[in-house]
């Protein structure tokens, strides 16, 4: 059974960065190191572009987990920062929901570390609390392709979208005239085929 397209909306999204941490990211083998590094930045970076309300949560950061990947720290230097002391599920966590809920959106863009417990579990939770919930699977990481596809459907299955940060880019900003230099240097930061593209339109245009 098809369910109706609901797009992402710049004024109604929040981006719940879950879990980006140090020790936790050692862990992901489902995707190259350096490319999954690159789709959390970009991520990053197209919430401070579209202007998203971001919050920023890590799991015993002074355990084996880690700190937070200090980019993010850099990126978003205000955002709220929520170091839980143990919950695993960060919607378990008061402050985190408090942060959540003081957004006042309704749309949640999440990604973490690792996919089927530190995105599913806030995802799901999300769900049940009647939000829409967007997953970025490629800003997401986990131990290999079977727990990343177990945790896909689970979460697919109870309502969340599956994107990447490319797709949720393009969703945000609809119309390339709405600023093609703007978003086609967000590209050409993540992407290297990108910037041979944005070069050549840079020197048809002048």
């Amino acid at each position: 059974m098809s369910k109706p397209y609901i797009r992402l909306d710049k004024n109604n999204a929040a981006v719940l960065l879950v879990d980006h941490q140090a020790g936790l990211l050692s862990l992901v083998r489902d995707i190259e190191p350096d490319r999954f590094k690159n789709n959390v930045l970009a991520l990053a970076d197209l919430a401070k572009y579209f202007n998203l309300p971001t919050i920023l949560t890590t799991s015993f950061e002074t355990g084996p987990n880690g700190p937070l990947v200090p980019e993010l720290k850099e990126i978003f230097p205000d955002a709220p920062y929520i170091a839980r002391p143990g919950q695993i599920n960060a919607w378990d966590n008061d402050e985190f929901l408090a942060a959540v809920k003081a957004t006042g959106k309704k749309q949640l863009i999440i990604a973490g570390v690792v996919t089927e417990v530190c995105v599913a579990f806030p995802a799901l939770s999300a769900l049940e609390e009647d939000y829409e919930v967007f997953v970025v699977t490629d800003a997401s990481g986990t131990f290999n392709e079977m727990t990343r596809n177990s945790a896909w459907e689970r979460m697919s299955n109870a309502g969340a979208q599956l994107m990447t940060w490319f797709g949720v880019a393009c969703e945000l900003h609809r119309d390339w005239r709405n600023d093609i230099e703007g978003l086609g240097a967000l590209f050409s930061n993540h992407i290297p085929d990108y910037r041979n593209l944005i070069t050549s339109y840079t020197a048809l245009t002048k």
